[in-house]
């Protein structure tokens, strides 16, 4: 086989198994947040994250480190926090948290880098991301939330009540409906994402990755912070594989800055937050994630 053979073959895999994967987790999870709103009133969410106060910022991110979300299993999620009128500061911190704080990352950390490393990644994603969120509530960056996402999708006609033989169906079946509904909404979002993010997972050698963010190239950390949000990577495979470029000569400040880059924003999540976010809201998102990946990236190899 030859390497353009194996590239393709790779992009082609990668696909394949991140549409299989994210479908899967978007319909569950979606699924779940509609159980938990059947019986936790939206009340009860505005009360627990409310951005009126400390605690409730505090709370979304703790909320974030133990939900086991990869970046693109963080938006059905957050669509449930948008619909029970949760703070907004607050669900900007569940939003940068989540797949920067999951315990699969925390504990592949902890085995691949030791605990004094993970103990810094901790703390600079936890604080950046309880930062970030009050900043732009404060900033009115709620306004650039798009009106339709607040919308609970509903089938049309009976298919929301009743069944195909026109008796009433059971509150489960509604919330399969709202979910089915939801999903057809984002799925050309979610295609569109992975496709490109598979693209360039195929063509993207590591080796590439490792001269370009070696120690000798003074711009090493932005480079891979940027490298990293494309690459969409899972969290099972981002922490081995940093490791892996870090023996090929890749600083461990740009590391960092990949892990970062990679875990917080992938390409699949930026296309999917269209369909929530207007434009200056995802050049937000962003900027904090790219300014966490930089800053993480300088910070950790002065320090280490």
């Amino acid at each position: 086989m030859t390497i353009t053979q194996q590239m393709v073959f790779d992009t082609l895999n990668m696909f394949a198994f991140l549409a299989v994967e994210l479908t899967v987790l978007f319909l569950l999870i979606s699924y779940l947040v509609g159980v938990l709103q059947e019986y936790i009133p939206p009340s009860k969410i505005q009360s627990i994250l409310s951005s009126k106060n400390g605690k409730g910022y505090i709370v979304a991110g703790f909320l974030g480190a133990i939900t086991p979300f990869c970046s693109c299993s963080t938006i059905p999620f957050l669509k449930g926090l948008l619909r029970a009128n949760a703070g907004f500061g607050t669900m900007m911190v569940f939003l940068f948290a989540s797949p920067l704080l999951n315990p699969i990352i925390i504990g592949l950390f902890a085995i691949t880098f030791g605990l004094k490393v993970t103990v810094f990644y901790f703390t600079i994603a936890m604080g950046v991301s309880i930062a970030a969120g009050f900043f732009l509530e404060k900033f009115g960056f709620e306004k650039y939330i798009k009106a339709e996402a607040y919308i609970v999708p509903e089938s049309k006609g009976c298919a929301s009540s009743c069944g195909n033989d026109g008796k009433t169906v059971s509150k489960w079946t509604k919330i399969w409906y709202s979910t089915w509904s939801d999903f057809k909404k984002v799925l050309p979002y979610l295609i569109g994402g992975i496709a490109l993010g598979s693209m360039i997972y195929g063509f993207m050698p590591t080796e590439f990755v490792a001269n370009v963010a070696s120690e000798s190239n003074p711009f090493a950390v932005p480079i891979a912070a940027v490298i990293g949000i494309p690459l969409y990577i899972r969290a099972e495979a981002v922490i081995p594989l940093s490791a892996a470029l870090a023996a090929k000569g890749m600083g461990l400040g740009a590391v960092m800055a990949l892990i970062i880059g990679s875990a917080g924003a992938s390409l699949t999540e930026v296309v999917l937050l269209k369909s929530l976010f207007k434009n200056p809201m995802i050049m937000a998102f962003l900027t904090v994630i790219l300014s966490m990946a930089v800053g993480a990236g300088y910070l950790y190899a002065f320090i280490f």
